[in-house]
């Protein structure tokens, strides 16, 4: 299969799968784990698969030398589109695209971060919407062990090493958002 092939053939189910309710908007305001400011720092406390959401936590890791083994980008930060190096830089090596709204996940972005957690070579999924809540679904089905780095606006890096005590908590915030939970399950199936 050809990488334009790959793309097309994830990037068809794009409706909405969950969408994040008003009432749980104040439960991601806080960070999922500790939060750090300098990546290679960050990245001493990494021993498994690294997943990287969001466009500058993905940069840093990159320039730290440490491409993720899975990185989620939307080509923008703050809502802003992030300056043209970090752009080139972190979608260098795109892999697969996908839409995926903002506040929502879609079937897509969950079949996307599912491949790519099964791929051995490091995958770049750009998304077309907004990547900010792939961390939550990247917590349950990244392995034990495995780093999720995501983007805390204005304070750093989050650094959420995956254990069962923190899917059980994704597990339990996921189940609360609206939509077809029963599907989104099935897509995490074997994760």
């Amino acid at each position: 299969m050809t990488r334009d092939d790959d793309r097309a053939a994830t990037a068809t189910d794009d409706e909405p799968l969950l969408v994040l309710p008003d009432d749980l908007r104040h439960e991601l305001k806080e960070p999922m784990g500790p939060i750090e400011t300098d990546a290679d720092r960050l990245l001493k406390a990494v021993d498994g698969p690294l997943i990287a959401v969001g466009d500058v936590v993905t940069y840093h890791l990159l320039e730290a030398g440490r491409p993720p083994d899975v990185a989620v980008v939307d080509e923008r930060t703050k809502r802003k589109t992030v300056d043209e190096e970090i752009r080139e830089t972190v979608t260098e090596e795109t892999t697969l695209e996908v839409a995926n709204p903002p506040a929502e996940l879609s079937a897509a972005m969950i079949e996307a971060l599912v491949d790519a957690l099964a791929r051995d070579e490091p995958t770049t999924i750009l998304v077309d919407g907004e990547e900010d809540l792939v961390a939550l679904p990247a917590i349950v089905a990244a392995p034990e062990g495995a780093s999720v780095v995501y983007g805390q606006p204005d304070e750093g890096m989050v650094h959420v090493k995956v254990a069962d005590d923190h899917r059980e908590a994704m597990r339990d915030l996921l189940e609360r958002f609206e939509g077809d939970t029963e599907r989104f399950w099935s897509l995490l199936e074997g994760c």
